[in-house]
């Protein structure tokens, strides 16, 4: 349901994201271009790229062992750190928060919702609440950094 929003909500812009996208190349990752950011992008993208690789290892392991619960407090913080950090970042929309920002508000409160699914052994609530966040806060407005012009796109393409 979320894709197909934020599809709608692109669908403006398709045009001149095709266009800008077929001017870039792969190459060698800009990583100036990241150190000179704020230290809140920093600090969001570090967390963000900390919840995908923990997020991907929980998915594909065994689940309700020692490590699946001890990752999965490091991912709820790793998660908290990229949504409250997201407030801070504006300019997709000048300078005030964007659709984008309407993910980090969810984030915010299903977060705690999960953990409490997961507590009272509702393992159904609690995977979907997990997998909702990790498919649509990590992959779905992570990839959206990748919109040409933006940061992460100027650190790998442009």
């Amino acid at each position: 349901m979320a894709a197909v929003g934020l599809a709608v909500a692109l669908l403006p812009l398709a045009g001149g994201i095709v266009r800008a996208a077929s001017g870039g190349r792969l190459r060698a990752p800009d990583w100036g271009l990241l150190a000179a950011q704020p230290l809140v992008i920093q600090l969001h993208l570090a967390a963000a790229a900390l919840a995908l690789v923990i997020g991907a290892m929980l998915m594909l392991m065994r689940k309700g062992v020692t490590f699946h619960r001890r990752a999965g407090w490091v991912w709820v913080g790793a998660m908290s750190i990229v949504a409250g950090s997201s407030i801070f970042i504006t300019g997709v929309n000048g300078d005030h928060w964007s659709f984008i920002h309407m993910i980090s508000g969810w984030t915010l409160i299903t977060l705690p919702l999960a953990v409490i699914a997961a507590r009272r052994h509702n393992v159904k609530q609690h995977r979907r609440f997990m997998m909702g966040m990790f498919y649509g806060g990590l992959i779905i407005a992570g990839g959206l950094t990748f919109i040409p012009g933006r940061t992460m796109w100027n650190v790998f393409f442009a």
